[in-house]
């Protein structure tokens, strides 16, 4: 069997090339795509290299680079020994932008009925971001501050309301972000910088600040803007997973006002199931977001805004590359 996958053969270079399936294993399963989800941030930083030497990044991405891990598909095989699947099944997977793929049955989540498999491919940052925020340790009632509204912005704002915030200021340079952010769940929205955001939400929170801000814009310099926001003895959750650490800077605040810093990583959270290392299981953060996704609690599918075909893959990354702020989920198409 021959599969389409998308590959980043060199720095800024998507290619779409064809290639043989690899056998099934007995412990695995053959999956068919039907949706793939990219992540923006992620695979734009792995797309162009930008990342410093010696950070996890430099470790992982190696050109040719398979891009993707947010994938919904279809069970067409099973292996010798797989009990909990059989062909028919929908499966979310964290597996790269191609058409078929064979995978390890126990790392497979089944997809409800009640969720498509669009909405599916979402699972996965569903799971990013609920790690931040169960590390925040929210309490009824908070003021929430989130800095970057993108993907992973967008969702924490959704967690956030279920979570039980009296306030969600969203901060962002982009219109279309905002207003996004607005219909799914903010109570507030400033267009502006961190920096230019202290004495706005000072307004808003009567002088007192957030009881937790995130930074998730993936930019090291917003850091050190964002410690301001929260309140004395409040929390800045970094979840946003920037390419050169090395740029994030401390200010006085962390000494002077008692704040917590909490780093938030997809790799918290076992994946699916917990061992020693891990904070909490992967299959229940998935589950629990596909339980929201069902109940209309959690809404992905009006915040896509661009869905391709396999073969459009290079239009689809320049299009990220030159717009991104003009865009939020963007998939695409197998089936």
């Amino acid at each position: 069997m021959k599969r389409t996958a998308v590959v980043f053969t060199t720095k800024d270079k998507v290619d779409v090339i064809e290639e043989p399936v690899e056998a099934l294993a007995d412990d695995r399963i053959l999956v068919e795509t039907s949706r793939t989800l990219i992540s923006t941030g992620t695979e734009l930083i792995c797309l162009g290299a930008k990342f410093a030497p010696g950070t996890h990044w430099a470790a992982w991405v190696k050109y040719p680079f398979r891009s993707g891990y947010l994938n919904a598909g279809r069970v067409l095989e099973v292996g010798k020994a797989v009990k909990d699947f059989k062909p028919g099944d929908r499966v979310a997977c964290r597996w790269n932008h191609v058409s078929h793929f064979t995978y390890p049955a126990a790392q497979a989540v089944h997809i409800p009925d009640g969720v498509s498999d669009e909405d599916a491919a979402w699972f996965g940052l569903g799971k990013i971001t609920q790690v931040g925020v169960r590390a925040a340790d929210h309490k009824m009632g908070d003021t929430v501050a989130i800095v970057g509204l993108g993907l992973l912005g967008q969702l924490v704002t959704q967690y956030a309301r279920i979570m039980g915030a009296s306030q969600v200021i969203a901060i962002d340079m982009a219109p279309m972000r905002l207003e996004m952010a607005k219909k799914h769940g903010a109570t507030h929205t400033l267009q502006m910088t961190a920096a230019d955001a202290l004495q706005p939400l000072k307004d808003i929170t009567n002088g007192r600040g957030a009881d937790i801000v995130y930074d998730i814009t993936g930019f090291a310099p917003v850091f050190a803007q964002v410690l301001p926001l929260a309140r004395s003895f409040g929390k800045v959750v970094l979840l946003g997973d920037t390419g050169t650490p090395q740029q994030q800077t401390l200010t006085h605040d962390i000494v002077t006002r008692g704040l917590r810093i909490v780093g938030a990583h997809d790799g918290h959270a076992g994946d699916p199931f917990p061992a020693p290392n891990f904070l909490w299981s992967g299959k229940e953060i998935y589950d629990l977001f596909f339980t929201y996704v069902e109940r209309g609690q959690m809404r992905v599918s009006s915040l896509m805004t661009h869905r391709f075909k396999p073969q459009q893959a290079p239009e689809a990354f320049a299009m990220l590359q030159r717009e991104r702020e003009t865009a939020m989920g963007v998939g695409f198409e197998w089936k």
